[in-house]
């Protein structure tokens, strides 16, 4: 079975965590600042702040941004849970804003129709890797006094207007799951340029817990600290940081891979009757997490036997994502059907196809193959797959 996702190791990889593994520090020490140093680098910005995964990371967004009780945040609902549920650990209240039907990446229009005197800030995401419409979302957020917390988790290494993410929203969270550009096995970053919320990362991450006397409330002796708010425990590790700067190495040589894979499917599905390829905003440039194809025609009513057919050719394709609103949980804390049709209307037409760095130009004429083969017979253009 081609997994759709799957991280890629080397021996430089290995080298670096066994180092680590050799060294005085495994936690908290001097890999994680070099880590973050090459993050901010890369992406433009001026700090970055590690965490143990990117939900841990959003969270402590929320926290910096001064989501609390009573605050509103505006997300989409095409995305990982995570990116509402950061909402609520911060005892604030997700919104969902519906999607665009061309980009799948949140609306604009919705967002500012959703925007009231308790919404504290914006939380679009990238949606598989593609940039969502910052013009637009910065305007809302400046004429609202909203902060934009983009979940990048898809983006790292993508464009806007010839920037890259990480560098232009007021905290950008990217993620190091396996599955991602680059992994740190579990692990999430937060990059921003603004000072006051880098200083609140910092201490959240650590259990609000500081020892920078110029920050501390009162005259401490040598050994003391000062925990000047309930923090969490979500600090990375050394050993993941060392894997996650290896990693950093090979990214752009992943987002060549990704991108050439990702320009194939365009060529080979662009006239396949039944599917519909993803489509690129003006002035974006794609990091290329995944890649969606949306079902249509007479394949629109046909998802399940889709899936489950290309899934017999050892493809193994997925779903991006459920609309979190529609989940159990949030469905008792009163959400439901219908707030987003556009989103909801999207997820029973969507297949994510395989695409990682790891794979061979064999894998993806295979994956090219299936594909036509299971979209032929279910248009009635070809023989049982």
């Amino acid at each position: 079975m081609l997994a759709y996702g799957r991280q890629f190791i080397d021996d430089d990889d290995i080298d670096a965590v066994v180092n680590v593994l050799k060294s005085d520090y495994l936690t908290t020490g001097p890999t994680i600042e070099r880590f973050e140093k090459e993050l901010s680098e890369y992406v433009g910005s001026s700090y970055a702040v590690t965490f143990s995964s990117g939900t841990a990371a959003l969270h402590a967004a929320c926290f910096a941004a001064g989501v609390t009780e009573g605050a509103e945040v505006i997300t989409t609902p095409i995305t990982f849970v995570a990116s509402a549920n950061c909402v609520l650990y911060s005892g604030g209240t997700p919104v969902f804003a519906d999607v665009d039907p061309i980009h799948y990446n949140i609306d604009p229009v919705s967002v500012e129709k959703l925007v009231t005197e308790k919404t504290k800030a914006i939380i679009p995401v990238d949606f598989t890797g593609q940039p969502a419409d910052y013009k637009e979302l910065r305007r809302i957020a400046d004429e609202n006094g909203l902060v934009i917390i983009e979940d990048g988790a898809h983006a790292l290494g993508a464009e806007y207007e010839g920037k890259k993410v990480g560098s232009f929203s007021d905290m950008t969270m990217f993620s190091f799951h396996p599955v991602k550009h680059i992994t740190t096995g579990e692990g999430g970053v937060i990059t921003t340029d603004n000072p006051v919320f880098y200083e609140k990362l910092k201490l959240f991450r650590t259990h609000g817990i500081t020892r920078d006397t110029h920050q501390l409330e009162q005259n401490r002796k040598s050994w003391e600290y000062e925990m000047q708010f309930l923090g969490y425990h979500y600090r990375m590790t050394d050993i993941q940081a060392a894997l996650g700067s290896s990693q950093l190495n090979k990214l752009e040589r992943f987002l060549t891979l990704r991108r050439a894979y990702a320009a194939k499917y365009d060529e080979a599905f662009r006239n396949l009757e039944g599917v519909e390829i993803p489509c690129q905003l003006k002035d974006t440039k794609s990091s290329w997490h995944l890649y969606v194809l949306r079902l249509s025609g007479k394949l629109a009513p046909l998802r399940t036997e889709v899936f489950e057919s290309l899934r017999a050719e050892n493809i193994g394709v997925n779903v991006h994502y459920m609309p979190v609103h529609l989940q159990p949980h949030y469905q008792r804390l009163g959400y439901g059907p219908n707030q987003c049709p556009v989103a909801e209307e999207l997820y029973e037409h969507i297949l994510t196809l395989p695409l990682f760095p790891g794979m061979s130009e064999a894998d993806v004429k295979d994956v090219i193959t299936a594909v036509r083969k299971v979209a032929g017979h279910f248009s009635g253009k070809a023989g049982k797959p």
